[in-house]
């Protein structure tokens, strides 16, 4: 376990997620930072957090979600494929837009946020996670 990953572990278990990213997979997890979601606005991860809040708390985390093993070069040659962007479907329903600009994968939620891969190709036994610099959100 990651420590700079503790707030996106300690979601991922308020949302009782472990089991399925814990399952066979294939996943790609788009792991947000604790500084990640310490940008949220004041306030945001305390409110996701609420057992009232659950259901949200799992769509936002499952756009994270990518029901594939998507190492970077898989991701690259999505992009490069699609000739410059890659649209990848989540678990949690969002359109990701994935990009490769100024030698970084990034990638765009259905807001406008985007994020950058920080440390790509971290394998799992059921997929691969790549760790990202801004919390990704379903269309608001």
């Amino acid at each position: 376990q990651s420590s700079i990953h503790t707030t996106l572990v300690a979601a991922v278990v308020a949302a009782d997620l472990a089991g399925l990213l814990s399952s066979e997979g294939p996943f790609t997890v788009l792991a947000p930072t604790n500084d990640s979601f310490a940008a949220l606005p004041e306030g945001t991860v305390e409110t996701l957090l609420m057992p009232e809040n659950i259901e949200t708390l799992k769509t936002v985390l499952s756009c994270h979600v990518i029901a594939a093993n998507a190492m970077a070069e898989d991701v690259l040659k999505m992009i490069s494929d699609g000739g410059g962007e890659a649209k990848l479907d989540t678990a949690g329903g969002c359109t990701l837009t994935a990009k490769f600009d100024d030698n970084k994968v990034t990638f765009t939620d259905e807001n406008g946020n985007v994020a950058t891969v920080t440390i790509a190709d971290v394998a799992q036994k059921n997929g691969v996670i790549h760790v990202i610099d801004t919390v990704l959100l379903p269309k608001s």
